[in-house]
């Protein structure tokens, strides 16, 4: 009897998770989502060069993305500092520094300095270099990418794609199954033990066809965005993306455009000609999406990480107040000062980076110094200088008398724990200049609107051609493509769908 009763309830077990099972399995089905979802990052992209070089695009990059797309024109980043990895981090988690915790390219975490996804713990896989020994560990937040893997019980695949580091980690998220980047001392794409012990073959198949090729090539040519979509595309073809039974997520920043902006700024024939170059790499990738996962099957959308300023020089030649701001120098001459008002022989002052100022609490400490009061003081000597537009102290950034868009975005971008203790908002057209002098390049990382402005166009699946103006953030990226492929945003995520 007990023989028989065990065996009855063991069938009944069976059947009942055969049935969950298919129960669930029926439900995803039924749910209609799109084949693949492909986030695409142009590094340093103003909005306006939708519009500056629109008579130099063919029918079928950006033009066909503003014309078949829905295009959010009025987008903004609203946080401060506008950088690279923080760029990334929010558009794929729809949040901001202070929650998901990537406050720079680099930041100080309990007094040293580190690089956003730095990670000792992990080794280089694909070359014999330390370029590898990265992670998406320093972000605290869920991804788009790492939202979908939860939703599909991790059947689906999320790879990230790009020449910088950072821009393929950030946005593949946590869960993901890959990130790849470009190696310059072995002109390969390689990865961490985070994800995989080994490349896998189609990784290494296309490695053996980029050939010999320098530095610069890959960096200052549209070389590098040629590399960035043949990348895309072998991932696609190696990874089967999009032609499985579940929705997968493919991210891909091109880099060159950031690397050419740097160095020619934002109105020279170099940046003309590769944005000219990425809109033909866009219409090619486009077609290869048509052909590969049916068109209509797959949802993209395009967008930039931050923009950038006009040369400094370029607007002093034509009547535009502009200026530089050397961050080595103020950085000293404030050290001396503290030194010398406090009469201590150690540095009280960490850095500063990003125009954040970072204080170095732990000699502060042990020199019997009140850390408030070394901050006023540091506050009262850097507003002296007239270029410092305000000098915010961090912990009381809600009473600052500052206007409501500088305060706001100053507090999305503050995490305690990796923020410093000063941020510092300098007058319009100044920005950081690395170096001795002021050169014909630029740089970004403020809150105004030529760093801020970005282009958002989501195209494809289930979108339908429009364009709004109203206000919409870098933030609500994420909750628009959640929102139309129906899974849970980001678990930091503080925007709204732009598509109702």
């Amino acid at each position: 009897m007990n023989m028989k009763r065990t065996l009855f309830f063991t069938r009944l077990l069976f059947l009942t998770v055969v049935f969950v099972f298919s129960s669930n399995t029926l439900c995803a089905a039924d749910i209609e989502r799109p084949k693949l979802v492909v986030g695409i990052v142009v590094d340093q992209m103003r909005w306006d060069y939708l519009y500056r070089y629109y008579g130099l695009y063919g029918d079928g990059g950006f033009k066909r993305l503003m014309s078949e797309g829905y295009n959010c024109e009025n987008t903004m980043i609203n946080y401060v500092p506008s950088v690279t990895a923080i760029g990334h981090t929010s558009v794929y988690t729809g949040s901001v520094p202070s929650i998901h915790g990537i406050t720079g390219n680099y930041f100080f975490m309990d007094g040293k300095y580190v690089y956003c996804c730095d990670d000792s713990t992990v080794s280089t896989v694909g070359s014999k270099s330390d370029a590898g020994r990265m992670s998406p560990r320093n972000m605290l937040a869920t991804t788009i990418g790492d939202e979908m893997k939860i939703a599909a019980n991790f059947q689906s695949k999320v790879i990230g794609i790009s020449l910088k580091d950072r821009a393929a980690i950030l946005p593949a998220g946590h869960a993901a199954d890959g990130a790849y980047w470009f190696d310059t001392t072995s002109n390969t794409f390689i990865t961490s033990t985070y994800y995989m012990k080994k490349l896998p073959k189609w990784v290494a198949d296309y490695n053996k066809t980029i050939g010999d090729v320098t530095k610069d090539e890959v960096c200052y040519t549209p070389l590098g965005n040629r590399l960035t979509e043949e990348m895309a595309k072998a991932a696609i073809t190696g990874e089967q993306l999009g032609q499985n039974a579940t929705m997968d997520m493919l991210t891909v920043s091109f880099s060159c455009t950031d690397l050419i902006g740097h160095k020619y700024a934002t109105h020279h024939e170099k940046t003309q000609e590769i944005y000219v170059d990425i809109d033909a790499r866009l219409a090619d990738f486009f077609d290869f999406l048509d052909g590969t996962i049916g068109k209509g099957q797959y949802l993209v959308f395009l967008t930039a990480d931050h923009g950038a300023a006009n040369n400094i020089l370029m607007s002093q030649e034509h009547g535009i107040p502009a200026e530089g701001f050397f961050a080595t120098k103020v950085q000293d001459d404030l050290n001396e000062y503290l030194l010398e008002k406090f009469n201590v022989s150690q540095k009280l002052l960490l850095g500063i980076s990003s125009y954040k100022v970072y204080l170095d609490h732990k000699a502060i400490a042990s020199q019997s110094l009140r850390l408030d009061e070394v901050k006023q003081a540091a506050i009262h000597w850097l507003r002296q200088n007239p270029q410092f537009a305000y000098v915010i102290d961090f912990d009381h950034v809600g009473e600052a008398t500052v206007p409501t868009l500088i305060r706001e975005k100053v507090i999305n971008g503050y995490n305690r724990l990796r923020s410093g203790d000063i941020q510092l908002v300098l007058n319009p057209a100044n920005y950081e200049v690395f170096g001795d002098e002021i050169d014909e390049g630029t740089t970004h990382g403020l809150w105004n609107p030529y760093d801020a402005h970005i282009p958002f166009i989501i195209m494809g699946w289930h979108v339908m051609p429009g364009t709004t103006q109203k206000p919409t953030f870098i933030t609500d990226i994420a909750p628009t493509v959640c929102s139309l492929i129906h899974i849970q945003m980001p678990n930091g995520c503080i925007g709204n769908s732009v598509i109702q």
